[in-house]
C-alpha cells in the first residue's frame, strides 16, 4: 500500500488516498501524548505534513508508517 495524497481537513484528522485511489481518514490525536508527536496539536504545523515515500511526514520527521495509517484509518469520519 502507497499513500498518493494527504490533505489535512481539520485539527487531528488527515484525509489518506491509498494506492489505488482508495480513500481513509486517520485521526492522529491518539498519538499526541508522545512527545514525537506533541508538536502535530499545532494546527499551522499539523497542516505541513506531505507525501514522503509510501507515507506521510512533517517538517521535524515525525511520520507514522503506511501499515499502520491503512489499518487504523476509517472509510468514513464526521466532519
Amino acid at each position: 500500500m502507497k499513500i498518493t495524497s494527504v490533505e489535512p481537513i481539520k485539527p487531528s484528522i488527515l484525509k489518506l488516498t491509498f494506492d489505488p485511489n482508495e480513500i481513509k481518514y486517520f485521526d492522529v490525536s491518539p498519538y499526541w501524548h508522545s512527545s514525537f508527536f506533541k508538536e502535530l496539536q499545532d494546527w499551522e504545523y499539523f497542516k505541513l505534513v506531505k507525501v514522503a515515500g509510501r507515507t506521510i511526514a512533517w517538517p521535524h520527521e515525525q511520520d507514522i508508517a503506511p501499515e499502520t495509517l491503512y489499518m487504523e484509518s476509517r472509510t468514513e469520519i464526521k466532519i
